[in-house]
């Protein structure tokens, strides 16, 4: 039964209330929605547990007002909307509050919709892998091309010195997320988000924690499509055959790296600097792009963009230079720095379609060089044994292969029976010839990189979270700092 308070009050469309309240405020999403709310002129304030740097001292410099924890009296002042995230279960104490008290409440991606996405084009982009690079590049070309967008996408887009951005053009560009959108609505978040066109990058199982098998992962694409309208331009990766699946005969133009997709990236080669490709479409060559971005998957990603944009009347030599000075998103492929010849690169990669793109785009950029593949078991689907024998192939193709420990949640724990195993996957690419070690904790990842790795050699991290804070650790142990405990 539909709550009659999961609605926006008509005084806060009408902008006579400004006060708003957000629950679990410290999410990278819910943050930017706390900053975009401040930006249109209400009164924020949120609550979350653990309340620490950086995203206190940013939501502070906001103005926002923060409360540590979640109680009650949180909502003592009665706020005009409070915004609930979607890691906040029915059971939480200032949940119970807001509903006794009858308080109006919406859903992060209701919000966008309700507040920020009315008189705007929503162009949505949605897939397993690469929306996020897809998103801000999407709107780093219009924004580059004078059309002013709004955007907002789950990673730290460098061009935009954040992950959203609020402007006065007529397309408003999101991330697409398929992940649950509530404790009250169980649906995927892009369901909510009105889409005028579909950028769809890739469809495959992941998310074991929500979806129970493929069929069912593929059954919340096909309600996205369902809600397209008719004419709107959807733009499909081909190289998926599962993306293709979703969409079944309606009208589309499809994009990839192999026949039969109508715009291919071919002639895919790197200077050191840049992915340069032709794009051609139904096999004849039409232009010659570049991007910062390096690798297959990259390309594609660029490619995607490119399609889409043409279908929404964009000029080829504008989306071009859009895409030659695109920057990227802060850990998707990012050069943290080289030291003693030592190059150490931070990836969000942890499906392993993404594990296997991102180990072979550091082949096209950095060849003939060691590289050593370090991956962290930690997003919901890796922590399962669903995937166990494909990270053989995903991580076989490095030189060193070291896996961290399967990185345990109280708020999802999984039965010693669907675990993911370090050891037996380490045992499996021992078989295969590869050499390859599970040290254990990031402290002893840390130090057998630093004795180990030498010149020439390139390090990539692999972890959807900070995998103990590996990252800074091995920066500041080849920089020859002193290292604090991880």
């Amino acid at each position: 039964m539909t709550d009659p308070n999961n609605t926006l009050p008509d005084t806060v469309r009408r902008g006579d209330a400004k006060r708003v309240h957000l629950i679990a405020i410290c999410g990278v999403a819910m943050a930017a929605l706390a900053g975009m709310l401040k930006q249109r002129g209400f009164e924020v304030s949120g609550s979350d547990e653990n309340v620490y740097p950086p995203m206190s001292t940013l939501l502070v410099r906001l103005g926002i007002d923060i409360r540590n924890g979640f109680r009650a009296e949180n909502l003592a002042d009665r706020p005009d909307l409070v915004v609930v995230g979607n890691r906040v279960s029915r059971d939480n104490p200032e949940v119970q509050a807001m509903l006794a008290a009858g308080l109006p409440y919406l859903s992060l991606p209701q919000t966008l919709a309700e507040i920020f996405m009315q008189d705007r084009r929503s162009l949505v982009v949605a897939g397993t892998h690469g929306k996020t690079t897809s998103t801000a590049m999407l709107a780093w070309v219009l924004e580059n091309g004078g059309r002013d967008p709004s955007v907002m996408v789950g990673g730290d887009a460098l061009d935009f010195g954040g992950n959203y951005k609020l402007g006065a053009g007529e397309f408003f560009v999101v991330e697409g997320d398929e992940y649950d959108t509530a404790f009250f609505d169980k649906g995927p978040k892009f369901l909510h988000y009105r889409p005028s066109a579909v950028l769809l990058t890739a469809v495959e199982f992941d998310h074991a924690d929500i979806y129970r098998d493929l069929e069912h992962v593929k059954e919340a694409f096909r309600k996205l499509m369902a809600i397209l309208p008719a004419q709107s331009p959807l733009v499909v990766a081909s190289d998926f055959p599962h993306a293709v699946d979703v969409v079944d005969r309606r009208d589309k133009a499809t994009f990839g790296l192999h026949p039969p997709a109508q715009w291919r990236a071919v002639n895919i080669r790197d200077d050191g600097a840049h992915t340069l490709f032709d794009i051609a479409r139904n096999n004849q060559v039409e232009c010659k792009a570049r991007t910062r971005l390096v690798g297959e998957i990259n390309a594609r990603n660029a490619l995607g963009v490119f399609a889409l944009l043409k279908e929404l009347g964009l000029r080829t030599n504008e989306i071009l230079d859009g895409l030659a000075s695109f920057r990227g998103v802060a850990r998707r492929q990012e050069v943290v720095g080289e030291w003693r010849g030592v190059t150490l690169v931070d990836d969000f990669a942890h499906h392993p379609t993404a594990v296997a793109g991102a180990i072979a785009a550091m082949r096209l950029r950095y060849p003939g060089r060691r590289l050593w593949a370090v991956f962290e078991p930690r997003s919901n689907t890796s922590r399962r044994k669903v995937f166990q024998s494909e990270y053989i192939s995903a991580l076989g193709t490095a030189d060193e292969v070291v896996v961290g420990s399967v990185f345990r949640k109280e708020s999802d724990a999984v039965a010693n029976d669907d675990s993911f195993s370090p050891e037996q996957l380490i045992a499996d690419l021992e078989a295969k010839g590869r050499h390859a070690r599970t040290p254990g904790d990031p402290e002893a990842i840390g130090e057998l990189l630093s004795n180990e790795a030498s010149s020439g050699d390139v390090i990539l991290l692999m972890s959807n979270g900070s995998f103990g804070g590996l990252r800074d650790k091995l920066a500041a142990s080849f920089r020859g700092e002193p290292v604090r405990p991880v």
